[in-house]
Formats: C-alpha cells, sequence, structure tokens
C-alpha cells in the first residue's frame, strides 16, 4: 500500500512558535510511518525574515523544510495532505488554509471562515451570541484607547474585576485580569502590546472546563476536562509547565450539566463551521455554562488537553492523528 505524504506545517512567526514546534514534534513521533510519511514544514522563514511577532530572526526547526518546497510543488514536497500543527497568527487564523485551498491540498483542521471566527474572539463572541450560546458580558476597544472612558466604561457595563484580552491571540497570551481599577490600566497596555483591538470581559466565578470535538458534519464530543491551576489563573506557564495545572478527566459535574457541556461544545464547532477538530473552552457557574473561547488548532503538546481528553475517550495519541488525516480528506 502506498503511504500518503504528509507536511506537518509547524513552527510559524507567531509568539506562539515554541508551543507549535512541541506540537509539531509530537505528530512527527506518533504518526503511523507505516501508513504516512510525515515531514516537518517549518512556515516561520517564509517571506519576512522578522517574526509578525517582532521577536528575534527565526531560525529553521531542525530537520525541516521551508514552505517554499511544498508550494513549488515538486515531486519530492508536494503533499498528499497538510497536518496544520500552526498556532496563532498565519497559522490558526485562515491565512495558512488560504494558501493550501489554493495550492489544492487538503489540510487538517477547519477551513479559511471558521479559522478567521475562531481566532477574532469578538466575532466569535457575536456569532455564538446570535445561535443562543452564552458568552461573557463583554466590550470592545480599539486603540488608541481613552483610558479614563474604557475604565468608566468598564466599571459600569462589567464591574471589577475585568479580564482584557488580545482580540486575536491565543495561549492566554497578552490576557489580563485587571481586579480592580488600580490594575486596569497595566492590563489593557499588556494587552494591546499584541493587539491594537482589545475584548473586555466580565469576570465570571466557576469552574473552568473545557471540551474538544472531533469531526466534520457529525460530530464526537470528548470527555469534559475540568481544570484547575495551581496558581489560580490558567496562563501561559500554567498551560506549558508540567505539574503546574491539575486536570480532571472526567470533569466533577452533574451529570446533566456535564451533558449540557457537551452539547455546547457540539454547538459551538457547528456555529462556527469547524472540520475535523476544535475545543471550547467554557466555565460553569451559578448563571449557567459561559463560553470563553473556541480552538480551531488545539494543542497537542506534552500537557495539551485534546490528546488528554482523547486517550480518556479510548483514542491514543497515534490514533487521534490518523483520524485527524481521514477527516481531512473526506469530500465537504
Amino acid at each position: 500500500m502506498k503511504r500518503l505524504k504528509v507536511a506537518v506545517l509547524m513552527g510559524g512567526k507567531s509568539t506562539e512558535r515554541e508551543v507549535s514546534l512541541s506540537t509539531g514534534r509530537m505528530i512527527l513521533g506518533a504518526i503511523d510511518s507505516c501508513k504516512y510519511h510525515a515531514f516537518a514544514v517549518d512556515t516561520g522563514t517564509f517571506g519576512e525574515a522578522v517574526p509578525a511577532s517582532g521577536g528575534k530572526p527565526i531560525r529553521m526547526a531542525e530537520g525541516a523544510v521551508d514552505l517554499s518546497a511544498v508550494i513549488s510543488g515538486g515531486p519530492e514536497y508536494r503533499p498528499d495532505v497538510a497536518f496544520i500543527a500552526l498556532h496563532g497568527r498565519f497559522g490558526e487564523d485562515g491565512t495558512i488554509q488560504g494558501l493550501m485551498e489554493l495550492l489544492g491540498i487538503p489540510y487538517v483542521g477547519s477551513g479559511v471562515l471558521a479559522s478567521a471566527l475562531a481566532m477574532d474572539k469578538i466575532m466569535t463572541n457575536r456569532v455564538l451570541a446570535c445561535r443562543g450560546i452564552r458568552v461573557p458580558k463583554n466590550l470592545v476597544a480599539r486603540a488608541p484607547v481613552n483610558m479614563d472612558a474604557l475604565k468608566s466604561a468598564a466599571k459600569q457595563e462589567l464591574g471589577f474585576p475585568v479580564v482584557v484580552k488580545p482580540n486575536r491571540q491565543g495561549s492566554t497570551i497578552g490576557l489580563g485580569i485587571a481586579k480592580t481599577e488600580e490594575y486596569f490600566e497595566r492590563a489593557v497596555e499588556a494587552a494591546l502590546a499584541h493587539d491594537g483591538e482589545l475584548l473586555l470581559e466580565e469576570f465570571i466565578k466557576g469552574c473552568e472546563v473545557t471540551c474538544p470535538v472531533l469531526g466534520n458534519g457529525t460530530c464526537q464530543a470528548l470527555p469534559v476536562i475540568e481544570i484547575i491551576p495551581a496558581s489560580g489563573f490558567y496562563d501561559y506557564h500554567a498551560k506549558y509547565t508540567p505539574g503546574a495545572t491539575e486536570e480532571i478527566v472526567p470533569a466533577r459535574l452533574p451529570k446533566d450539566i456535564y451533558t449540557k457541556v457537551q452539547e455546547i461544545a457540539k454547538e459551538c464547532h457547528a456555529a462556527l463551521s469547524c472540520r475535523g477538530m476544535s475545543r471550547t473552552d467554557m466555565i460553569v457557574g451559578e448563571g449557567g455554562v459561559t463560553v470563553l473561547e473556541v480552538n480551531t488548532i488545539p494543542g497537542m503538546t506534552p500537557t495539551s488537553l485534546l490528546p488528554r481528553a482523547a486517550e480518556a475517550a479510548g483514542i491514543k495519541f497515534p490514533n487521534l492523528i490518523d483520524r485527524l488525516i481521514q477527516y481531512a480528506l473526506e469530500k465537504e
């Protein structure tokens, strides 16, 4: 049987480059070599020499080829399918998906529109709210910010604490919680360093959970994971540092709430027209279940939640990779 050629797109230019490289290495290390011939493609060195995040010039990941090798269409690097293992801008936001569409290469994960919508937190909230899915009360701010006016609006409409997020950023990078008015300006400035458009949300007390979904049309909600960061805040450190967060599978929720969380995750997957996989982060509080965010390319690092939920459902990591590739090959 001929092995399918799989280009694992990893690295990239965003502030989540290191997370993406870890995800890509995990996929390359676990993919069934009898069924697939996989090779690494570092998209970070394509185009501008300096990453979009404004950091140091990028060095090609060891053992990877440049994206131009895939674009040129040479027989050695023309893949049957691309496994997009990129996080953040230029990977999770519809741009690389659009390039794959132009090249006629099937790819793992959601299409251009779903990817762009999910990356844009403001638009995600609007779409979900239109579907009757609960999202936090929120305000939108754009640079330049009138700090006094914004603080006054946040106090009046949201109350403190206030969650401040860059609109198009992942892995909680730039996200801050202004517990009081005193810390508001600092949180806003930190978020503005990553995006000129901000989303301010009410702080909701409750149990933080996440639920991955697999599939295209008919979808499967995986076991719900309860997230308990040792620091009390599920930030970048808590997400990617082994031992920094306790993850309980299945989440300790009443049966009816547990089922509701899974149903909401599938509704979000459908509302944004996601394909292959998604992971919806939620808070279960006194007011019910509130959706915080939808991820179209969840991480697959050693501490990531999608592989953990899949394993709890009896899906080993190599089988998960195989399933995602097969979803990519399905006709829409």
